[in-house]
C-alpha cells in the first residue's frame, strides 16, 4: 500500500481511467458528494492525514464550500498541492495556501479555445442583437422586433486580460476585420502581442468598440468594470464577459444600458450565479449564456488531463506544471514555497 494519498474531491467524468491508474504510486481516496461540514469533520477526524495532494474543480466547490482560510487551516499537515480543476480559481484563497506552503495549479490553455468561441459567439450575437429575431422565431413572430445590427469588420476590440483566452479571442476576430488593441498589467513580448496595440486601460475603455473581458477575478479587479469606466467609454459600446462576473458591477451595467451608453452585451458569467440581475435577464440586448464556456467533450478531458499532469508531476518532480502565477511571481522573487 502506498504511504502518500491522493484525494479527489467531486468526480472526474472522461479520465477516470487516467485517475485510478495512480493506484500504483498513491493511495487514492475520494470525497464524491457530501456537505462542507462532513468534509472538515473527514480533515479533523484524520481520514485524509496522509493525503499530499487533492484534485478539486469548480464543480466540487458546491461540496465543500470555498476553499477559504477556515477550510485551508482545517486542511491535513501533509498536504502539499492542490491541482484544481478550472482556469479560474477565485474559490481558492491562495494566500492562505501559501502562507502555509500549499502548491495550487489551474488548467489556463486547456480552456482557451472553447472559451474563445463562446466569446466570439456571443460578440457577434450582441453586434447583431440576435436575441431579439431568435426569441421572436421560436414565438411565431417570424422577425418581430428584430431591428438593424453591427458587422465587427473594422471594429476596435478591446481586450482586457490579453492572456491565453484573450489572444484566442484576438486570432478568431482578425478573420472578423476587427483592429486589436489590449491592456494588461505588463505588455507582452513581441512573439505574443503580434499586430495587436497595447494601450492604457483608459485608452482602452475611450476608444473600443466592443470590449471583452479576458481577466482573473481577485480583489483588484472585481467591479474593475463599474459606473465611473462605463462613463468613459464610447456611446453604443458593446460588452463582452466570458471570464468572471464579479469584473463588472451589474447595476453599473444595467443602468449602462438602460442610458444607451451600452448597446449590447454578450455575458457568460454573472456575479452571484446560478441567480442573474433581473435587468440583464429581461433586456432583449443581451445575450445570455449559463457559464458554458468549457462545456465541450475536448474541452473536458483536456482540463481533467491537465490536472492528472499536474498531480503526476507534484507527485514525482515535486513541482506543478500549471501553478498559479501569483506563487510563481513568489518563487521567480526568490520566495519561498
Amino acid at each position: 500500500m502506498p504511504s502518500q494519498a491522493a484525494l479527489l474531491i467531486g468526480s472526474i467524468t472522461h479520465a477516470r481511467k487516467e485517475w485510478e491508474a495512480f493506484s500504483s504510486i498513491l493511495t487514492l481516496k475520494e470525497f464524491p458528494s457530501g456537505t462542507r461540514e462532513e468534509f472538515l469533520e473527514n480533515c479533523r477526524s484524520g481520514k485524509y492525514d496522509d493525503v499530499v495532494a487533492i484534485y478539486r474543480s469548480n464543480t466540487s466547490n458546491k461540496l465543500t464550500g470555498n476553499f477559504n482560510s477556515e477550510l485551508i487551516a482545517a486542511l491535513p499537515q501533509s498536504l502539499k498541492y492542490i491541482c484544481h480543476n478550472g482556469a479560474g480559481y477565485d474559490n481558492i484563497d491562495v494566500p492562505a495556501c501559501t502562507k502555509r506552503g500549499i502548491a495550487v495549479s489551474s488548467t489556463p490553455v486547456a480552456v482557451n479555445n472553447a472559451t474563445a468561441d463562446v466569446g466570439i459567439f456571443l460578440m457577434i450575437g450582441a453586434l447583431r442583437q440576435a436575441f431579439v429575431p431568435m426569441a421572436a422565431i421560436r414565438a411565431g413572430e417570424w422577425q418581430g422586433q428584430t431591428r438593424l445590427g453591427h458587422d465587427p469588420n473594422g471594429k476596435t476590440l478591446g481586450i482586457l486580460g490579453m492572456g491565453g483566452i484573450g489572444r484566442e479571442m484576438a486570432r478568431r476576430a482578425r478573420a472578423f476585420g476587427m483592429k486589436i488593441q489590449y491592456h494588461n498589467r505588463s505588455r507582452l513580448p513581441p512573439e505574443l502581442e503580434g499586430d495587436a496595440t497595447y494601450v492604457s486601460f483608459d485608452e482602452l475603455l475611450a476608444s473600443s468598440d466592443v470590449l471583452s473581458l479576458n481577466l482573473a477575478l481577485n480583489e483588484s479587479t472585481r467591479h474593475i468594470i463599474g459606473a465611473p469606466e462605463f462613463e468613459k467609454m464610447k456611446d453604443g459600446v458593446v460588452i463582452v464577459n466570458t471570464a468572471r462576473g464579479a469584473l463588472i458591477d451589474e447595476k453599473a451595467l444595467v443602468a449602462a444600458l438602460d442610458s444607451g451608453k451600452v448597446a449590447s452585451a454578450g455575458l457568460d458569467v454573472y456575479e452571484n450565479e446560478p441567480e442573474v440581475e433581473p435587468g440583464l435577464l429581461n433586456n432583449p440586448r443581451v445575450m445570455l449564456l449559463p457559464h458554458i464556456g468549457t462545456m465541450t467533450y475536448e474541452t473536458q478531458r483536456e482540463m481533467e488531463l491537465l490536472v492528472l499532469e499536474n498531480l503526476r508531476s507534484a507527485i514525482e518532480k515535486g513541482q506543478l506544471i500549471t501553478q498559479v502565477p501569483e506563487q510563481k511571481r513568489l518563487q521567480n522573487g526568490s520566495g519561498h514555497l
